[in-house]
């Protein structure tokens, strides 16, 4: 949506003025002093801007990380007053022993002036609001305390009625006098009026903001001497009253702040420029707002706003970058509006000071408080994302590469040398604009990653070979050379990653597609359609650093260690805290009824869960030709168990498997092709073994009616899918292309073994004897508690619930498998509560229990570089 701004401005005699907008959202107009007083241009222009309307609300990421912070304060005091008991009660004792020494007559007045006052100051505050016409505040405000309210109420209640004694202990306390009845832990008045001046923004009116502030400390000292709350019931009230409004403010957007083009004219105006017009121009990196500006006498401008919201958006994915890689591959974000405008503004005068063709800094100006503006001279061109590739030419790319290396030469980095800050000017220049995310006095390692970044920006679009040989042409083979340990993806920037995993699968579906239609055509055998598809399926940056090596072939080819912290640990880290978490929340001993358990039985359970990891080894090395060291695949698939928390089931173990097989020297195509044969094979197992033993189990009198109801509602909802994926269109060809993948690589993998009939073997055995070795851990689990069955039975009601606790996407099928094995026993006859500990004990011996050794296994696996 597009409008059109018309602002007709007058001078008064004070050189203020009044702009006279026509119809906008609610925004803020440039402030002077506290309350938001209107500066306005002089006289005798019609000034016009033509702009997408700014939304009247805005969802800012700073108020929800305030409730974030706030949410995690709450926690933290809960847990101070679950486990510090001795702390608090101390704390409480001090406060009551020096609380006598105060006049009663002094409590009284403060307590009578502070409940007087923490009414009115709000009141008042909102009634000078109202007149100001600023009535969507106030109703923020109130939102905010309402909900605040219903907040402290649910926490009163759950404090009284579950929380644990040491909290209840904590947070309330016997009022003096002998009354029985404890006070509240959260204050009803005190909380929905924190929230209520969060809300409104109080934090920017200083004198109110102090005001309120002082009558809220008043009253809960009073409230604490007087013996009527404790110092976390206080600390509580404060911070649910502060989240609460921040998370309203959040949900419901706060009325948008952000200067709209109307006060950018105006600021132009104080600055010394004679605007005519403006237009929005694409948003710049990081998304500030930029504006193309005509003036009456003068050059063109191009003008960047940044604000208070552009500088909290983003702010999560900054701060994992900065956790996870080194402080000298991250760029670290300026703390407050002045330092983003003076950094900015020292980037752009010392890339003018090295020669660099870099847009011109003109001016720059503070534009209220909560923005500033930067005023660059405008270049006409386009940029390097809008070129066609015909129209990347070597000339562009060199006059690019000049540009940097003058930036280099004074030591300033670039650091977003992407599609979108390269400028080309009369089809031949290169300039490189957005420069506010760069550094000076930047080391080497800086930037030898801005040569990276550039030369990934050129291979995306025209191809390794011409991007490195222009390079090598401008900066020397040598300079270029030291940039290969930095092809990394994760030195890269987050669109270039993207486009790189954009292109190379669009490349190895191509491939994959093209292989398959002249295998079918018999004009590729098909050893030589794995090797195009491995062909293809090298990654860009992989054919970069061979570029580089061509003609350098000294050159450094480890990576730079550029990761603090990699994604991998903070998997291990996260997969142990959901473990604990679980193990201790949802298996507790009480369950297992281990008064009555046979240990003996138990003890075969725990034998036939372990034999498990032998028979999916089996599996495994059955549908793979080439030989695997069976110790090293077996310890595979015992750190299997430990990333099923992290990922469902077959997701993680396919995963693992597949890079198992890659690391044991086997190509990407045939891994993925074993892979798949041994999960098809799997699938193909499991269906027949269902029937066979749905077969067995009807055919015994004593068979259970609820296992047959099992096999029939598996087929019938097996049947049912089917039919819905063959009636919908893009489902069926979703399907179909996935299944055609897969038997691309999966038939000529089953023919290359049917050379070997051990292997078969060893591959169907393994299936089998999976299959086998479950139902058994889950049979001896059902015997150690004093009830049996048959085994057949016992095999449907693992194979049904199985698979259909699997479905649900939960890591290692949490919840939803044994949910659904607890339902299938049930209805084959056996008593709940048997039931309930039969599954209990399986789970833990087959998926819990395994997660220490898996771990184990993980980590020495990943040392030794078989994972």
């Amino acid at each position: 949506m597009t409008g059109t701004v018309e602002v007709d401005v007058d001078e008064g005699p004070d050189g203020s003025a009044t702009a006279s907008p026509g119809p906008q959202p609610p925004s803020l107009t440039l402030t002077k002093g506290e309350e938001g007083v209107a500066e306005e241009p002089p006289s005798g222009d019609h000034l016009a801007v033509d702009e997408p309307l700014l939304a009247a609300r805005a969802h800012r990421p700073s108020d929800l990380i305030r409730f974030l912070a706030g949410l995690i304060g709450i926690v933290a005091l809960f847990l101070v007053a679950r486990f510090a008991v001795s702390t608090t009660s101390g704390l409480e004792h001090d406060i009551a022993i020096n609380a006598v020494r105060i006049p009663s007559w002094l409590t009284t007045v403060a307590g009578l002036v502070s409940s007087i006052a923490v009414l009115a100051v709000p009141l008042s505050f909102a009634v000078e609001r109202l007149i100001k016409r600023d009535g969507l505040r106030v109703a923020d405000g109130v939102l905010a305390s309402v909900l605040a309210y219903g907040t402290s109420l649910g926490v009163d209640w759950w404090v009284a009625a579950g929380a644990p004694e040491t909290v209840r202990t904590a947070l309330t306390q016997l009022p003096p006098g002998g009354e029985p009845v404890l006070t509240d832990p959260v204050h009803g008045y005190l909380a929905p009026v924190i929230a209520y001046m969060t809300a409104v923004g109080m934090s920017s009116r200083p004198r109110w903001r102090v005001a309120l502030w002082s009558v809220v400390v008043l009253s809960g000292l009073t409230e604490l001497i007087s013996g009527y709350t404790t110092v976390l019931s206080l600390m509580l009230t404060v911070l649910i009253g502060w989240s609460v409004a921040y998370a309203t403010l959040y949900a419901i957007g706060s009325p948008n702040i952000r200067p709209t083009g109307q006060h950018l004219m105006i600021g132009l105006r104080k600055v010394g420029f004679a605007p005519a017009g403006a237009h929005r121009a694409p948003d710049a990196p990081g998304g500030t707002r930029r504006y193309y500006v005509e003036q009456h006498s003068g050059p063109p401008l191009d003008v960047h706003i940044i604000d208070r919201e552009q500088q909290a958006s983003g702010f999560f994915y900054r701060a994992w970058r900065r956790l996870r890689l080194r402080s000298v591959a991250v760029r670290r974000s300026p703390q407050s509006l002045r330092q983003a405008l003076e950094q900015e503004a020292l980037i752009a005068y010392a890339a003018t000071a090295s020669g660099a063709r870099a847009p011109q800094l003109v001016a720059t100006s503070e534009l209220g408080p909560d923005a500033a503006i930067l005023v660059y001279e405008k270049l006409s061109g386009r940029l390097l994302d809008e070129l066609s590739d015909e129209e990347i030419t070597d000339q562009v790319m060199a006059s690019l590469w000049e540009a940097v290396d003058a930036l280099h030469e004074r030591r300033i980095a670039h650091r977003r040398l992407t599609g979108e800050s390269l400028l080309v000017v009369d089809e031949k220049t290169g300039y490189l604009v957005n420069l506010s995310g760069g550094d000076i006095a930047a080391g080497d390692l800086t930037l030898r990653i801005d040569v990276a970044q550039l030369l990934t920006t050129f291979a995306l679009r025209i191809g390794p070979e011409r991007s490195v040989a222009v390079a090598n042409g401008v900066l020397g083979a040598d300079r270029v050379a030291a940039a290969l340990p930095l092809l990394q993806p994760v030195g890269l920037s987050r669109s270039t990653r993207i486009d790189l995993s954009r292109l190379n699968k669009e490349r190895k579906s191509a491939a994959q597609a093209l292989a398959l239609a002249q295998v079918t055509a018999g004009e590729r055998t098909q050893q030589q359609a794995e090797e195009d598809i491995a062909a293809a399926s090298e990654d860009l940056l992989s054919l970069l650093r061979g570029q580089i090596l061509q003609v350098v072939p000294e050159a450094p080819l480890a990576p730079e260690k550029i990761e603090r912290l990699k994604p991998k640990t903070v998997i291990t880290v996260v997969a142990l805290a959901f473990a604990a978490y679980f193990a201790l929340t949802t298996i507790k001993p009480e369950q297992f009824n281990l008064d009555r358990m046979n240990w003996a039985w138990a003890a075969a359970a725990l034998a036939a869960a372990a034999l498990t990891y032998v028979a999916a080894s089996m599996s495994l090395t059955g549908f793979v030709p080439e030989r695997l060291p069976f110790k090293r695949t077996v310890a595979a698939q015992v750190a299997g168990s430990f990333v099923k928390l992290v990922a469902p089931a077959a997701v993680g173990g396919i995963a693992l498997n597949t890079r198992y097989l890659q690391k044991s020297g086997i190509r990407s195509g045939p891994a993925v092709a074993s892979v798949g044969a041994s999960q098809l094979a799997g699938l193909g197992g499991h269906l027949l073994l269902l029937f066979v033993f749905g077969l067995v189990t009807g055919s015994q009198k004593q068979g259970s009616e609820g296992a047959d109801k099992a096999v029939i509602i598996a087929i019938l909802s097996a049947a049912v899918l089917a039919l819905v994926i063959a009636a919908v269109g893009p489902l069926r060809r979703f399907v179909v292309t996935r299944v055609r993948s897969l038997f691309f690589g999966v038939v000529p993998r089953m023919l290359d073994l049917m050379q070997s009939p051990t292997k078969l073997l060893t591959g169907f055995g393994g299936i089998v004897l999976l299959t086998l070795s479950f139902t058994a851990c889950l049979d001896a689990s059902i015997r150690a508690f004093g009830y049996s069955m048959s085994f057949s039975a016992v095999a449907v009601v693992f194979l049904t619930a199985n698979a259909a606790g699997s479905a649900i996407p939960t890591p290692g099928g949490i919840g939803a498998v044994e949910f659904a094995m607890i339902t299938a026993l049930t209805l084959s006859g056996v008593a709940a509560p048997i039931a309930t500990s039969a599954v209990f004990l399986y789970r833990a011996l087959t998926f819990w229990l395994p997660v220490i050794p898996g771990w184990f296994c993980y980590n020495v696996l990943q040392r030794r570089g078989a994972l």
